[in-house]
């Protein structure tokens, strides 16, 4: 399955047009390594005062990515930007927002199914441990407490887990 990263850099101020510029080209460079599957550069509205750009990446796998960021083509990158750019955050995208990303993207029903693998435990869960605290709530407000739960689980606990024990018969 493939692999996607997210990374995002803040400009530092005055550098922020020699930094797109070096990025396109870097951008190209990098489809010259094998395994490199995709590369987008999101900047902010023309106009905005942000200095931060997004770079989105899909590999292969997970060799092709370690591969890659082990090459000199990215450690040559990665010294020079550093120049232009604060720290960079990197982050591997898992769970349902890596479905996005994906060419090969699973049926929809393949992804209903995984997403009520998640949601129906979590329901579960979040009924009988936090459920009987919040009953003397006004309903919206316990409606609220519980759904703010469940989003926060579901997106940072049990879906990432869920897309990774699946992933096998998501990707048939």
């Amino acid at each position: 399955m493939p692999i996607h990263v997210a990374i995002t850099r803040k400009v530092l101020p005055g550098k922020e047009e020699e930094f797109k510029d070096a990025l396109r080209r870097f951008l190209g460079d990098s489809f010259l390594h094998g395994g490199v599957h995709g590369a987008s550069m999101i900047t902010a509205l023309p106009g905005s005062e942000s200095r931060e750009v997004g770079i989105l990446r899909t590999f292969a796998d997970q060799a092709e990515r370690d591969a890659f960021y082990n090459s000199k083509l990215f450690k040559d990158w990665e010294a020079y930007a550093s120049t232009l750019t604060e720290e960079p955050v990197y982050r591997e995208l898992t769970g349902l927002e890596a479905w996005f990303r994906s060419p090969g993207a699973p049926p929809r029903w393949k992804m209903a199914v995984a997403t009520l693998c998640g949601v129906f435990p979590t329901s579960l869960l979040l009924s009988y441990t936090i459920g009987p605290l919040l009953q003397e709530l006004h309903p919206a407000l316990r409606t609220l407490i519980v759904a703010a739960c469940m989003v926060g689980l579901l997106t940072w606990v049990v879906m990432p887990q869920v897309t990774k024990l699946l992933r096998p018969w998501l990707v048939r």
